[in-house]
């Protein structure tokens, strides 16, 4: 089924100065293979990275929300904005989305100067990769928004939440620290739940704890992918853990 292109729509500031990127300029297929050795650049360490190219004005601060699969950012930009004092990081493996991302921030930045420096987005393979960017307990929240369901039963072992991962996510992950899974896959969403609740480093969030969370709203709207679920009137399913 193909994707319905959203076009963002310009104010006249906008059309005088500085557009935002359109993604019918920057259209990819949905999927991507993880376990394929792609060209990525990536530190050896943590220490070795350089996080100024990304957030000018961090200062010593680091990144504490990771958006794993971020998509064309939607969701990236409503962090931004809702927790201005916190920088995200959106990581996406697809080339021309993660340029895409990019390009949305810069023009974004232009547009509201002062604004939108604390989001940023990196082209790489979290699956692979993810303990080269961040330190142990670094990070407050990571997301898995609409994650490939990967369908064939031989391809389960690419799903981005498995045993493995999960303790690579507890590591950097600080206690305390809030895993958000949302799909419009109940089969996905009952492998990601059976997988992350026997993982002996996080406890599910009860649905009252669910419904207080002050992002549950935005978890099912603010994606591209999520608002594409809602055209097409389908089901959205929502779990949040806690690394305990």
């Amino acid at each position: 089924m193909s994707e319905k292109v959203e076009v963002e729509k310009c104010t006249p500031l906008e059309s005088a100065q500085t557009k935002l990127p359109q993604k019918r300029f920057y259209r990819q297929r949905a999927h991507s293979n993880p376990i394929a050795d792609h060209s990525f650049e990536y530190p050896a360490h943590p220490d070795e990275y350089d996080w100024s190219q990304h957030y000018p004005e961090a200062g010593d601060r680091r990144v504490a929300f990771a958006d794993i699969g971020c998509g064309y950012g939607g969701f990236l930009v409503t962090l931004g904005e809702m927790y201005p004092e916190k920088l995200a990081l959106g990581m996406e493996i697809r080339v021309k989305v993660s340029d895409y991302v990019m390009d949305r921030i810069d023009a974004l930045r232009k547009l509201h100067p002062g604004q939108y420096q604390n989001i940023a987005c990196i082209r790489t393979n979290a699956m692979k990769y993810l303990v080269n960017f961040f330190y142990k307990a670094q990070l407050e929240k990571m997301f898995f928004l609409y994650p490939d369901p990967h369908f064939k039963k031989s391809k389960h072992k690419w799903r981005i939440i498995n045993s493995a991962l999960l303790s690579e996510y507890s590591y950097v992950l600080c206690k305390g620290g809030m895993i958000y899974t949302v799909t419009d896959v109940q089969d996905l969403h009952i492998w990601m739940c059976r997988h992350i609740e026997k993982h002996p480093a996080f406890e599910r969030l009860s649905e009252e704890e669910v419904e207080k969370d002050p992002l549950s709203e935005k978890l099912l709207e603010s994606s591209e992918e999520g608002k594409k679920v809602t055209r097409n009137k389908g089901d959205k399913f929502v779990a949040i853990f806690r690394r305990i």
